[in-house]
């Protein structure tokens, strides 16, 4: 079996991936918040 050696793998592909799924997440939230208070505001 082959040796295991931590922290070799090439991973930027990944890391970048998860970068921009966060960034999309961050503003997809943000926007839903502003939704809701615009919501608040003005519907009620």
């Amino acid at each position: 079996m082959a040796e295991h050696k931590h922290g070799e793998m090439e991973i930027t592909t990944q890391t970048d991936t998860f970068n921009g799924f966060m960034t999309f997440v961050t503003r997809a939230v943000i926007l839903i918040l502003l939704l809701v208070v615009w919501m608040a505001i003005f519907i009620t």
